[in-house]
Formats: C-alpha cells, structure tokens, sequence
C-alpha cells in the first residue's frame, strides 16, 4: 500500500471513529451498526460477510465491543496503526464526555429534561440494536446453512429463557465453530 492511501485510510479510521463515537449513544452495538455502514456499504472497504466475522470477534473478545470493534477494523486496514488510530478515535469521546458530566453528575442525575432526552433516547437506541440482530441474522440466514440456523435458535432459547450466561454460549458455539471445520477440514482432506 502506498503511503499516501495508507495516510488517507488512517485519517479516515481515525475521523470516521471519532465522529461515530462522539454521537452514538446506546452501547456497542450501536456503534458496529455504524461501523458497518461506515465501511461496508459506504467506503466499500470491507465486505458485508468478514464484517460480520469481525463483529463476532469483537463481541467475543474482553472489554468493550466499540473498542473491540474499532480494534478488528483498524487492523483489517491498516494493521497496527490502523488499531492506535480507530481505538484513539472511539475512545476519546465517551472519555471528555464522561469527564465532564462526572463533574457535574449531580445537576445531571436530579434534572428533568436530562432524564427526558435519556428516556426517549432509550427507544432510538433499542431500534438500533435491534437492526444489528437483523443484520446479523440476516448473514446466518443468507447461508442457507440449516446447522447454523439451529444453533443460533439453541443459543437465543439458551440465553433469553434458561438465562444460560452468555460466556458459556460463546465458548460453546466456538468449540462447535472449531469441531465443525476441522471436521470439513479432514472430509475435504480425504477426497
């Protein structure tokens, strides 16, 4: 990669972060709905399908999925400085944000038009969510894989009515993600 593309990517990383941090509210996956928008169906550069694998990523990897989200996009673009400029980028402001309300935390928490704004905010950011579930689903559907299908119901019925904590259903589905290939793996060996 030239040095110019590469500066003009990492400028991009960084400002494209900055901005998607600065007005996202909700959590992560608000962000990664974002991130995808950002790069997958604007900038055209990365695909729909590894986007979801590094939202899967993300998700299972420790701390904060807009963290980690900024982290396998900075890298997928631009390796190691990718990573420094899109996390600088999504951390800064939720940092100057929280300092200043930290400061001010008790005007905040008793103010009614405050707690007004956070209210109606709560639904925005719900339809949000709920659009990186169809997405995400949507790519698993896509597949037309049966086995998936099943396991992504199992998960969700595990989670939302046996309250199965959600660690133990990445690792599993990881331990069944790895069976899996290495079983294709030794099926394709042996043709």
């Amino acid at each position: 990669m030239e040095p110019k593309q590469k500066n003009h990517i990492l400028r991009s990383l960084f400002f494209s972060t900055l901005y998607l941090s600065a007005f996202t509210f909700g959590g992560g996956y608000v962000i990664v709905t974002l991130l995808k928008r950002k790069f997958v169906d604007e900038l055209h550069w990365i695909e729909e399908d590894e986007m979801l694998d590094l939202v899967a990523i993300a998700q299972s990897s420790p701390g904060p999925i807009a963290v980690n989200g900024a982290i396998v996009v900075g890298y997928k673009l631009a390796g190691l400085a990718g990573v420094v400029c899109s996390v600088l980028g999504a951390i800064i402001p939720p940092f100057v944000i929280l300092s200043v309300i930290s400061l001010f935390y008790t005007a905040f928490r008793d103010n009614f038009v405050v707690q007004a704004v956070l209210s109606g905010m709560r639904a925005g950011v719900s339809a949000v969510i709920l659009s990186v579930v169809w997405d995400m689903f949507l790519g698993v559907w896509k597949q037309k894989d049966v086995l998936l299908l099943a396991v992504m119901a199992v998960s969700f019925v595990l989670n939302y009515f046996l309250k199965i904590n959600v660690i133990w259903l990445i690792l599993g589905t990881a331990l069944f993600g790895v069976i899996r290939t290495v079983i294709a793996g030794r099926k394709g060996a042996g043709r």
